[in-house]
């Protein structure tokens, strides 16, 4: 809050010490820490106090209806945030296989289907021969180690 740090508070330290006495420093201490404790009780409280009347006047759904109104507003007010959106949207378009521009799947045609299906094939056969390589490789260094 008041952004005090350990040499800031020596000096205060070092300054009631002198000011109050030694006799009456704990007794301030416990004073300015009731006093500390009821004001941040009281805040707690005012806080409290003012989410519920908020909750009640209905704030909260209007802050709600205010930021969908807004949107609209939030656009124009970031262009380049709208400029992405719409080019991630054509991607997302442009990159489904069967050229459909709904959200759902829908069927591939018989002849890409069946391209797809030989792509997965040779990529499943390329990474068993790479893992048999990286087999075989290993297998050498533990034969050339011995």
């Amino acid at each position: 809050m008041f952004d005090l740090g350990g040499a800031e508070l020596l000096v205060i330290g070092v300054v009631a010490l002198i000011v109050v006495g030694p006799k009456d420093l704990p007794m301030l201490f416990r004073q300015v820490g009731r006093f500390v404790g009821k004001a941040k009780a009281m805040a707690r409280e005012f806080s409290y106090a003012m989410n519920q009347a908020a909750d009640e006047a209905g704030v909260k759904e209007a802050k709600d209806g205010f930021q969908k109104a807004t949107s609209g507003l939030n656009t124009i007010a970031n262009p380049l945030k709208a400029a992405t959106d719409s080019v991630q949207d054509v991607v997302r378009d442009a990159t489904r296989l069967d050229g459909s521009t709904e959200d759902k799947p829908s069927e591939l045609d018989p002849k890409r289907a069946e391209a797809a299906k030989k792509i997965q094939e040779a990529t499943a056969l390329k990474e068993e021969q790479r893992r048999a390589a990286e087999a075989a490789a290993k297998a050498e260094e533990v034969k050339d180690a011995e």
